[in-house]
């Protein structure tokens, strides 16, 4: 089975400023609220490691996706392969960040298409737990792309 998630944020800054926030792994425990921790080189065939908080009383995830395309100012693309528990093909997730020059500004695109038996089983959870968790991050990087305090308190 496959499944897609997308949402979009408009931005008032350039592609180059878009970009710059967004590859900036180690400043994500700044401002990102659903990507608590980055570390990695963006470059394809590298792997990532992001730490995500706890969302309704499950547990911290890590995970560890695998870079498939950089192309500065425009496309960011990942691969994790998910709860393989020796079996391949459970739940595999393919994120794209997408900048496109919008009204003055840019938009980014985020989409998620899931593929894997497990899918069916978490499509309903996946929509009301993840599309808020993007919105948050989306508008955390709107303001901190507009120069404006996208900080989370420590805590």
């Amino acid at each position: 089975m496959t499944f897609e998630l997308r949402t979009f944020v408009d931005i008032d800054a350039t592609p180059e400023r878009v970009w710059q926030v967004l590859t900036d792994l180690p400043a994500y425990s700044q401002w990102n609220p659903f990507i608590t921790n980055a570390e990695g080189t963006l470059a394809v065939g590298e792997r990532l490691s992001f730490s995500l908080p706890p969302v309704n009383a499950f547990l911290r995830v890590t995970l560890r996706p695998t870079v498939l395309e950089v192309t500065p100012c425009r496309r960011l693309r990942l691969r994790s392969r998910q709860g393989r528990l020796g079996i391949p093909g459970l739940f595999d997730a393919e994120h794209t960040f997408t900048i496109t020059v919008h009204d003055g500004g840019v938009r980014l695109l985020e989409e998620q298409r899931l593929r894997g038996l497990l899918v069916a089983l978490m499509a309903r959870s996946l929509n009301r737990r993840r599309l808020p968790a993007w919105a948050a991050m989306n508008a955390a990087l709107k303001d901190r792309s507009e120069g404006r305090s996208a900080t989370i308190p420590p805590g």
